[in-house]
């Protein structure tokens, strides 16, 4: 196998573990489980408190110590027996426990998989969107597998998740040996956290995008934690398997988000992506499984534009803000800020608020809930609108 046909397998799997678990535990643990709103919050939490976390890890073993295939593969091997006791748990305490030890092996794998990648490709920046989609594929792959097996209330997808871990873990190590870069190197907090990105905030713009990336990420958690529970409790059948759609769009939009940047700017491709969301929102407070299906299939395939015209199109404008001297602080700086903060503040809220509109019956009321990150994405979009005022890109 080429390097990159490794990577590609790798990026698969990679995504495929975390599409096994993350679309239907909301399901499994308010279903089945029957945890609270807030506790099913807390606990996709886990992965923001991770990700505040990790970059310690990454920064003082992957990156000084020990190869990076071999982090990754321990890592997975890790994770995979977690995953498997967690699907055995049933009660909040051991799982959010369970779920914040895998989540702690997890969340590096995602920084070690994409650097892995851009050490052994030729021309990285123009080969690792041909790599990084197989991890798009993957999660999509597991979707259809779940809706297929209607098991989206039980603790079978944990485990799917667990098996393909180790599966991971064993293939890690056939991927190219790529020592660790910066071994040798003194390491300080400043590194770590991306710090030296702080002068960056003295653009005032870059600083609204800042706030506004951390204030969004709190609505966007509201479909990350239970857009699958929604779909369920609403009669969707095969609700993990429909919510590929999103994993879909997100792939064709991914395509064309370059040209797009160029063509508009930075500023219109983020005020587009905060109507996404909005929209997405008062789509799914106003679908249903009957006539109103055609809202909730809209709701999903909006997915592309919410993530790439956020996300990625963030990840370019920081790119271009910082330039090479501090890229790295820059990209690292923005994670703690949407992946960690933004997502741990929003997974809490969401499940709060899920809470205050459960119905005595067991259910809730959606269309309360989800007008509520639907008007918060509204508020942002306006404070954006006129706020950020983009300087010229470095070159």
């Amino acid at each position: 196998m080429s390097a990159r046909l490794r990577l590609q397998v790798m990026m698969f799997l990679q995504y495929f573990i975390w599409g096994s678990w993350a679309v239907t535990l909301g399901t499994y643990l308010g279903t089945t489980l029957k945890f609270e709103g807030a506790q099913i919050g807390l606990i996709y939490g886990t992965t923001a408190v991770a990700a505040i976390i990790s970059p310690f890890f990454v920064g003082m073993i992957a990156d000084r110590l020990f190869p990076t295939e071999k982090i990754i593969a321990l890592l997975h091997l890790l994770g995979a027996g977690l995953l498997w006791y967690v699907s055995t748990l049933s009660t909040f305490g051991t799982m959010y426990v369970g779920m914040l030890a895998y989540s702690l092996c997890y969340m590096p794998t995602l920084a070690l998989t994409n650097s892995i990648s851009m050490s052994n490709l030729q021309d990285p920046s123009a080969q690792f969107g041909g790599v990084r989609v197989l991890g798009t594929i993957g999660w999509i792959a597991v979707g259809l597998l779940l809706g297929y097996l209607a098991v989206d209330d039980t603790a079978t997808p944990i485990r799917i998740a667990a098996i393909a871990s180790l599966v991971l873990a064993g293939y890690a190590l056939l991927l190219p040996h790529t020592p660790p870069p910066a071994k040798g190197q003194a390491l300080t907090a400043r590194d770590v956290l991306g710090l030296d990105a702080l002068a960056l905030l003295k653009d005032r713009s870059f600083t609204v995008f800042i706030i506004g990336s951390f204030l969004l990420c709190i609505p966007l958690q509201f479909y990350y934690a239970f857009a699958n529970l929604f779909l369920n409790e609403v009669g969707v059948a095969s609700a993990a398997g429909k919510m590929t759609l999103g994993q879909m769009s997100e792939v064709f939009f991914m395509v064309f988000i370059g040209v797009l940047l160029r063509k508009y700017g930075i500023k219109t491709i983020l005020l587009v992506a905060m109507l996404a969301w909005a929209a997405r929102y008062f789509l799914f407070a106003y679908g249903d499984a009957g006539a109103g299906m055609w809202m909730l299939y809209g709701g999903l395939l909006l997915h592309g534009i919410c993530y790439d015209f956020f996300f990625v199109s963030g990840q370019i404008y920081v790119d271009q803000q910082a330039g090479p001297k501090i890229r790295g602080a820059a990209q690292g700086f923005i994670a703690l800020v949407t992946l960690g903060l933004g997502n741990f503040v929003g997974s809490w809220a969401s499940g709060r608020i899920v809470d205050h509109h459960a119905l005595p019956d067991g259910g809730h009321d959606w269309t309360a809930i989800w007008q509520i990150p639907a008007v918060g994405a509204l508020v942002i979009f306006v404070l954006f609108a006129v706020l950020f005022k983009p300087r010229v890109a470095k070159t």
